[in-house]
């Protein structure tokens, strides 16, 4: 069998065509014809009421840090099992980091440990939905109204997942997406961002703009357009946006797609985490994920090692994840660990992810799964 990639980006065939017709149109930017698009079709998609394109997940939460006025020594609360870009946005802005234990199934933050980690000085609680899959979004919402604190969902890996079904990314204040290759929708590097706070939605507007009221001029709603706020360049290139457009055309069906591979290799794989084997994805209460990621966990990182040269050896590619940010020079700089590390470092030496992305095929799972089952049977 050709080798089996973790992942391959997703490639619908019509992104092409848009793009050409923006080349032909010489309208690169100021008119942002696909930016608009975009916009409007992931509003409809995911039932938001106000999204903004952004140039990567990134700058998204780098938006939303901005538009909740964070001070120096502000304390934003996150899960440490996440990318440096969760915590990288609130820093630059001054923030102290907060980093708390993850549930030791899904990898979500630990919502029993929440409250205890809240201060006079918490502004912000980030959730973020690994592997598209949600935390008790009500449990942490009524945490954050009676504290009076900001929700930002970190929403890079959950594009059309559900909580009660409900879209992830509009439960928050703020929800951030990403659009990089590695996503199940892409547009190489690209994001958005939802503003489900009334409040922020004029100044995100704004900010996103230089710092400007641009998008108020190219509206019609003034004359000429001036420096009114801080700010900086949130706005992706419309090529991406061509190329971005095409995909969201397919999101359904690539999600679809996913989901149903996702699916067998859960059922292909349960004799194993029946028999303690391993252990698999535990899919929040209430919550419907994308099938984003498909992980295991194994007993130890020894084996788990041992699995990955396995896989390696019959052409399969599979890989770990996060190191703890807590855990990282950097980390323990800017932040601390609230509570006990009971889960999070221990569960990230176990955890394996398997190969799942929009060109793999039934055989090609069926062909993992095989290989996995053989690797502890013999």
């Amino acid at each position: 069998m050709k080798p089996i990639l973790f992942n391959e980006p997703a490639i619908t065939g019509n992104e092409l065509g848009f793009i050409k017709n923006l080349l032909e149109s010489k309208q690169f930017s100021g008119l942002y014809f696909y930016e608009k698009k975009c916009q409007f079709l992931i509003k409809k998609l995911i039932n938001a009421n106000t999204v903004y394109l952004t140039p990567s997940g990134t700058h998204s939460l780098e938006l939303a840090a901005m538009l909740i006025n964070l001070k120096k020594n502000d304390e934003v609360i996150m899960p440490s099992y996440t990318f440096s870009s969760t915590a990288n946005a609130f820093v630059l802005h001054g923030a102290k980091i907060v980093f708390i234990d993850v549930d030791k199934d899904t990898m979500n933050i630990d919502l029993n440990k929440l409250e205890k980690a809240i201060t006079k000085k918490t502004k912000a609680i980030v959730p973020v939905h690994y592997s598209g899959n949600s935390c008790d979004m009500k449990k942490l919402m009524k945490i954050a109204k009676k504290n009076n604190i900001y929700v930002i969902e970190d929403s890079a890996q959950a594009f059309l997942s559900k909580y009660n079904n409900k879209y992830l990314g509009n439960y928050g204040d703020i929800g951030c997406f990403s659009f990089h290759q590695t996503k199940n929708i892409h547009c190489s590097e690209g994001g958005a961002i939802t503003i489900n706070n009334p409040k922020l939605i004029n100044r995100a507007e704004i900010l996103r703009e230089k710092g400007t009221n641009r998008s108020k001029f190219y509206r019609g709603e003034i004359n000429k357009y001036n420096w009114v706020d801080i700010g900086s360049s949130y706005i992706p290139s419309e090529i991406s946006n061509a190329f971005l457009y095409g995909q969201l055309l397919n999101a359904k069906k690539i999600t679809n797609h996913r989901i149903k591979l996702w699916k067998r290799y859960e059922k292909n794989l349960k004799i194993l985490s029946k028999n303690n084997l391993i252990k698999l994805n535990k899919i929040s209460k209430n919550c419907k994920p994308n099938g984003h990621i498909f992980f295991i966990k194994l007993k130890n990182s020894t084996e788990r090692n041992n699995l990955i040269i396995f896989l390696k050896k019959h052409n399969v590619e599979s890989t770990f994840h996060y190191i703890p940010l807590h855990s990282t020079r950097i980390g323990k700089k800017i932040g601390f660990f609230n509570g006990n590390d009971d889960f999070t470092s221990s569960e990230s030496l176990k955890l394996l992810r398997l190969p799942l992305h929009y060109k793999l095929t039934d055989k090609e799972v069926d062909y993992v799964s095989k290989l996995i089952i053989n690797f502890f049977t013999n």
